[in-house]
C-alpha cells in the first residue's frame, strides 16, 4: 500500500472512530444532561482538570516519541511500560496524599473522595497506553477504532445506568475507571502485547528528551484549555462550570472528529516524509483545505441556531450555554490552523519552538479570560477567541518556516471553504425571510428546517460547483453516492 493509500485508509478509520465516538457520546450525553444537574457535571469537570493534567505527566510524551521513531523494538515498548508504571505509582501516591486538601479547597469533602477513586486510573494507564502506541506506530487505525467504539459502549452503559440509579457525579467517575480496564484488555489483544520490564536508562534518556518537549507542550496546552473551568469554578460555582463546559464541548465536536481524525494520520505521514518538503507541504495544506470544507458548516449552524439548538438538545436549564457557544464558534478556523500546524511541528521535531508559543498563549489566554470575566460566560469565551487568534497565527508562522511555505498558501487552502460557507450564510439569510414567526417559536422544527435547507444547498454546491482543488474529493463522493460511475 502506497503512502497516499495508507494515509487515506488510516484517516478513514480514525474518522469513523472519532465520528462514532462523537455520535455515541452526543446521543447519550443528551440523556445524561437530563439525568444529571449542571452542578454535577461541573464537579466532574473540576476533578478532571487535575487528573488529566497528571495524565500528561504519566505519559511523559514517550509514547509519541516511539510513534515518531524510525525504529522501535519490543525492548523499547517494555521500557515505555516500565517508565509509565513507575510514574503512575508516584502520581497515585501524590493524589491520595493531597485529596483531603483538595476537598477543603472546594469546601466539599465529596471532591476528595472522587479524586481518590479517579487516581486509581493511573495504575491502569500503562496497560492502556503502550499497546495503543504500538497500533498507532503501525498505522493500524482500524483496530484502534474498534477498541475506541467498544470502550464508548462500556463507558456510556455504566454512566447511564448509574445516573439513572441516582449516583450523581459518581456515574461519570466510575464509568471512566471501568472503561479504562476494558480498553486496556482490548488494546493488548489487538497488539498481541504482553507487559515486560526493561531498565535501559540510556535508551530512556533518548525517549525522554523528545518526550519531555511533547509532554510539556501537552501540559501547557491543557492548562490553557482548563483556565476557563478554573476561573468559573471559583467565580461562578459548579453550575457555571457545567454550563460553560457544555458549550465548549459542543463547539469542539466538529473540530475534534474532523480535524482530530486528520491530525493522527498527518503526524505519522509527515514523520515518514520528513526529508521531502514538497510532499510535506502538499499534505499539510491539502489537510487544511479538506477539514475546513467539512467542518466549517457546523460552526455556521452553531452561530445561526445556538439557542434553539441547545434547548432542543439539552433542555431549558442549559439555555445559558448558547451565548458562549456562539462566541467560541467564531474561532473554528483558528482551531484548525493551530491543530494541524502542531502536527507539522511535532513531526519535524520543532516542539521546542511550539513550547514557547504555548507559554505565551497561557499568558494571553489568562489575560483574555480575566478581562472577559465581568461579562460572564460570553466574555470568557471572547477572551479565549482573542487568545486563539494569537495562537493560530504563531503556530502557522512556525509551520510555515519549517515547511518553507507562504502566507498565501494558507489563504488558498481556506478559499474553497470560504466560498462554500458564504453561499451557506446567504442561503440561511434568504430562508429566514420565509420562516413564519409561529414556526420560529417551535425550536426543534425551526432547527430541523434551517439545518435541512442549509445542508442540502451546501452539499449541492460542494458536489457541483467547479472548484478545481476539490475535484478529486467530489468525484469520490459522486461515486459513493452513485451520482456517477467509476472509471477504469
Amino acid at each position: 500500500m502506497s503512502l497516499g493509500e495508507s494515509i487515506r485508509h488510516g484517516a478513514k478509520w480514525v474518522f469513523i472512530g472519532n465520528t462514532g465516538s462523537q455520535v455515541i457520546n452526543f446521543a447519550l450525553g443528551l440523556i445524561l444532561a437530563r439525568l444529571l444537574m449542571p452542578a454535577e457535571f461541573g464537579m466532574v469537570a473540576t476533578i478532571l482538570i487535575y487528573t488529566n493534567l497528571a495524565g500528561f505527566v504519566a505519559g511523559g510524551g514517550m509514547g509519541q516519541a516511539i510513534v515518531r521513531a524510525k525504529e522501535a523494538s519490543k525492548r523499547d515498548f517494555d521500557l515505555l511500560f516500565t517508565l509509565q508504571a513507575l510514574i503512575g505509582l508516584v502520581i497515585v501516591a501524590f493524589l491520595l496524599a493531597n485529596a483531603p486538601g483538595f476537598g477543603r479547597w472546594y469546601e466539599n469533602p465529596l471532591y476528595a473522595d472522587m479524586l481518590r477513586v479517579a487516581a486509581l486510573s493511573f495504575l491502569i494507564r500503562p496497560f492502556f497506553n503502550v499497546p495503543s502506541n504500538m497500533l498507532h506506530r503501525d498505522m493500524r487505525f482500524k483496530a484502534k477504532t474498534a477498541v475506541q467504539l467498544t470502550n464508548l459502549v462500556v463507558y456510556n452503559s455504566i454512566a447511564l445506568s448509574m445516573a439513572y440509579l441516582d449516583y450523581g457525579p459518581w456515574s461519570l467517575i466510575l464509568a471512566g475507571l471501568f472503561s479504562s480496564v476494558t480498553g486496556a484488555i482490548q488494546f493488548a489483544y489487538y497488539a498481541r502485547w504482553r507487559p515486560g520490564v526493561c531498565f535501559d536508562f540510556a535508551r530512556a534518556g533518548e525517549l525522554m528528551r523528545y518526550g519531555l518537549l511533547a509532554s510539556s507542550n501537552n501540559i501547557i496546552f491543557y492548562v490553557r484549555s482548563q483556565l476557563p473551568t478554573f476561573v468559573l469554578s471559583r467565580s461562578f460555582g459548579p453550575a457555571g462550570v457545567g454550563l460553560f463546559n457544555k458549550a465548549e464541548s459542543l463547539a469542539a465536536r466538529p473540530h475534534a472528529f474532523i480535524t482530530g481524525s486528520v491530525y493522527e494520520v498527518l503526524f505519522r505521514a509527515l514523520a515518514k516524509e520528513h526529508d521531502n518538503l514538497d510532499k510535506s507541504r502538499y499534505l499539510f495544506f491539502r489537510s487544511l483545505t479538506l477539514v475546513a470544507v467539512y467542518a466549517m458548516p457546523f460552526y455556521i449552524g452553531f452561530l445561526w441556531l445556538a439557542e434553539p439548538l441547545v434547548v432542543m438538545l439539552f433542555g431549558h436549564r442549559w439555555a445559558e450555554s448558547a451565548a458562549p457557544l456562539m462566541v467560541l464558534s467564531l474561532a473554528a478556523p483558528l482551531m484548525m490552523i493551530e491543530n494541524l500546524s502542531g502536527a507539522v511541528l511535532a513531526a519535524r521535531n520543532w516542539l521546542g519552538r511550539e513550547l514557547v508559543a504555548q507559554v505565551i498563549m497561557i499568558v494571553v489566554a489568562a489575560a483574555g479570560i480575566w478581562l472577559g470575566r465581568p461579562y460572564g460566560m460570553a466574555g470568557i469565551a471572547a477572551g479565549l477567541v482573542v487568545a486563539l487568534l494569537y495562537m493560530g497565527t504563531h503556530m502557522f508562522w512556525l509551520a510555515k518556516q519549517s515547511l518553507k511555505a507562504r502566507w498565501a498558501d494558507l489563504a488558498r487552502a481556506f478559499m474553497p471553504a470560504a466560498l462554500l460557507n458564504v453561499i451557506l450564510v446567504t442561503t440561511l439569510g434568504i430562508a429566514e425571510q420565509f420562516v413564519p414567526s409561529t414556526l420560529r417559536a417551535i425550536g426543534p422544527l425551526y432547527v430541523l428546517l434551517m439545518s435541512t435547507v442549509g445542508g442540502l444547498v451546501y452539499a449541492a454546491c460542494f458536489l457541483y460547483l467547479p472548484i478545481p482543488v476539490l475535484a478529486t474529493e467530489t468525484a469520490r463522493w459522486k461515486i459513493k453516492l452513485k451520482l456517477t460511475k467509476a472509471t477504469a
